[in-house]
C-alpha cells in the first residue's frame, strides 16, 4: 500500500501532531508501506538545516525526517513555499528533500492508496 503524507504545520507549533505524524511514518515504513512525505506551508522549514527543536522539546523533527529519508521515503517540499513560508524563508532545504510543485503533489495524490494530512 502506499500513503502520503502532507504536512502543513509548523514543526515546532506547540503540539505534538507533526511528531505524531512522523512517527506514524517511521511505522508504516517498517510495516513495509512505501511512504511519501509532501511538505508545504510552515511545514516546510522541517526540512531546513536552520530548524532545531526549542529549548525544551526532546525531539529534532528534522533528524527524524532526515531518518526517513535513509529508509528510501520520497520527501518532497512546496518549491513556492519556499519563499513564502516558515521563519525561515529562503533557505534551501537539505540533502534528500526536493523543492516540488504542486503538479507533483497532485500526481501523488491520484497515485496513493491513502493520503494523511497532518
Amino acid at each position: 500500500m502506499s500513503i502520503l503524507f502532507i504536512f502543513n504545520r509548523p514543526p515546532y507549533d506547540s503540539t505534538d501532531v507533526t511528531w505524531n505524524g512522523l512517527r506514524l511514518a517511521n511505522q508504516l515504513v517498517e510495516n513495509g508501506h512505501k511512504v511519501r512525505i509532501f511538505l508545504m506551508n510552515d511545514a516546510v522549514d522541517m526540512a531546513r538545516e536552520a530548524c532545531k527543536p526549542p529549548v525544551g522539546y526532546d525531539q529534532d523533527l528534522s533528524n527524524m525526517l532526515k531518518d526517513l529519508i535513509t529508509k528510501k521515503v520520497e520527501v518532497q517540499v512546496c518549491g513556492t513555499c519556499m519563499a513564502r513560508c516558515g521563519i525561515f524563508k529562503n533557505q534551501p532545504y537539505f540533502e534528500g528533500a526536493k523543492a516540488s510543485t504542486m503538479k507533483v503533489l497532485a500526481q501523488w495524490v491520484s497515485e496513493s492508496d491513502k493520503v494523511l494530512s497532518f
